[in-house]
């Protein structure tokens, strides 16, 4: 967001003062507080919601189409179309270079795999589409998982049970708790289910840019990190392999995450903003 308009916007709806002395108390004890900035005010959350109104449509369009036999090219052809006519822009289409408009990431592929005209989706696939979309200057990010025909019962159990380590996490993403509270709440259930959380890459902050502050960790322990402050917007997009935890980045496009072992890797990913009484859900 441009500097100017942030500061005006400041200045017009300035945090609450009963939050901010809560966060002056916190910052007494030594907690770590966000700063101002990434506390998002009504006129923010609002864009931020618009955002994620569209976003939620692109993933429900993709939805209507997915299938055995398209090309991972068609769905970047489907979010694109969908996003231009609700007057969004695909955030990812260019970003740090990122050749398209959105990230199609099959089975052993654990986040950023780039749409192509050569690769087909086949039936017992299980992918994740991770979409973010631009609304007047405003982000909202989320991802899907999609099973495609004859699903394993192996990878059924995986899909489902990483919506579960998100729903978990979402849960304990409450005001004035911690980052950690999340990633504790995923890890236990994750590790109880014999699976293993991705480490290097996480959720995050977003609304006013693609990637804010707070790196959101999917491992971490109850009580540590960052406060949870009422007006942060964050993604929580736990990454569940069904082997070990470590990764690789491919080396011929510098973009696609793979799990080391060759593994299957799911994920889902919402928006959410903490609330004064939990959170709200704005894409998914």
């Amino acid at each position: 967001m441009d500097e100017k308009l942030w500061a005006e916007i400041d200045e017009k709806e300035p945090i609450p003062e009963h939050i901010r002395e809560r966060m002056e108390q916190l910052r007494a004890r030594r907690r770590t507080v966000p700063e101002d900035r990434l506390i998002k005010r009504p006129t923010m959350i609002e864009g931020i919601r618009k955002a994620g109104i569209v976003n939620t449509g692109v993933l429900d369009e993709v939805a209507k189409h997915i299938k055995a036999g398209m090309t991972t090219q068609q769905i970047d052809d489907i979010v694109v179309e969908y996003t231009h006519a609700h007057g969004g822009i695909c955030a990812p289409y260019g970003f740090e270079g990122y050749p398209k408009s959105v990230c199609t990431s099959i089975n052993e592929e654990v986040c950023h795999g780039i749409p192509s005209k050569l690769r087909k989706i086949h039936d017992g696939d299980i992918i994740n589409v991770d979409a973010t979309t631009i609304v007047d200057g405003y982000y909202a990010d989320a991802s899907r998982m999609f099973m495609i025909g004859n699903v394993s019962e192996q990878r059924r159990k995986l899909v489902e049970d990483t919506k579960k380590c998100l729903e978990l996490g979402i849960a304990a993403a409450q005001p004035w708790a911690h980052i950690g509270d999340i990633g504790y709440a995923i890890a236990k259930f994750a590790h109880k289910q014999g699976y293993s959380v991705v480490r290097e890459l996480g959720g995050h902050g977003v609304g006013c840019d693609f990637h804010e502050d707070p790196f959101v960790a999917h491992v971490g322990t109850k009580g540590k990190g960052m406060v949870l402050v009422p007006g942060m917007v964050i993604t929580i997009e736990p990454m569940i392999n069904l082997g070990k935890a470590g990764v690789v980045i491919d080396p011929y496009n510098d973009w696609t995450i793979y799990t080391a072992d060759r593994r299957d890797s799911a994920q889902w990913e919402h928006t959410i903003l903490i609330t004064e009484t939990g959170n709200e859900i704005l894409t998914y």
